[in-house]
């Protein structure tokens, strides 16, 4: 039985050089999310959480430490392995939804299945049943202009999952939005986890989104705090 976290991060520095000077964003994080988890990631603005999320997903290097997928270390995969992590195993949700203006909805959510080359047919079934999970069958054809705030994100999320990601990490995805839509969409996030079993690693200031998580984190000046409050 293979008992290995699904992502596992250590002693994870990230240093920046700001005017010749050294910024330590990250001072050492120990992490680990186990399959099937729903964890919120708090704290203060400037804390480090959207760094230690941008590390995770490779779409940044650590300048130390090690990240760990179901026991591989992602800093000794070749380019085209880190780019199959990326697209085969990742969903991101960003706070801004990044949908392509001139796609519907029902496009716009089939563009990662077809970037990795599933068929048409592939695509056509997967979107359409993600779109109903999200509560938009209804607004496929629509474009984002045509879509509200919530909708649009609702949209990114089905898009995030196009691949039948392992996690689906979520940076501020309520930020943007009024509360109806956030509620709606913490409640979306809750229903993935509970009724798909979809990991879910999610950077918040929202308090409602962080409560629906099963298990909250806080990251404090560089370094997790864990729900004991042992750093």
């Amino acid at each position: 039985m293979n008992n290995l976290p699904l992502l596992e991060t250590r002693d994870l520095h990230r240093v920046f050089k700001e005017t010749g000077e050294d910024l330590e964003i990250l001072k050492g994080v120990d992490f680990v999310l186990n399959e099937g988890e729903f964890v919120a990631l708090t704290g203060s603005s400037g804390s480090g959480k959207s760094t230690f999320l941008n590390l995770i997903g490779l779409l940044d290097t650590p300048t130390s430490g090690e990240i760990l997928f179901r026991g591989k270390n992602l800093q000794k995969l070749s380019s085209a392995e880190k780019d199959n992590y990326h697209r085969l195993h990742l969903g991101f949700v960003f706070q801004f939804h990044h949908l392509l203006s001139e796609f519907t909805a029902f496009e716009n959510v089939c563009v990662p299945a077809r970037i990795i080359g599933s068929s048409v047919a592939e695509c056509r079934e997967r979107a359409e049943n993600l779109l109903e999970t999200v509560g938009l069958k209804d607004r496929m054809k629509h474009l984002p202009r045509e879509l509200s705030g919530g909708e649009r994100q609702r949209v990114a999320v089905a898009r995030a999952l196009m691949n039948h990601p392992d996690i689906l990490l979520a940076d501020e995805p309520s930020g943007n939005l009024d509360e109806k839509n956030a509620v709606m969409l913490n409640e979306l996030f809750s229903e993935l986890n509970k009724k798909f079993k979809q990991t879910i690693l999610v950077v918040t200031h929202d308090a409602r989104l962080a409560a629906c998580a099963l298990r909250n984190v806080t990251m404090h000046y560089g370094k997790i705090v864990d729900g004991r409050g042992i750093v």
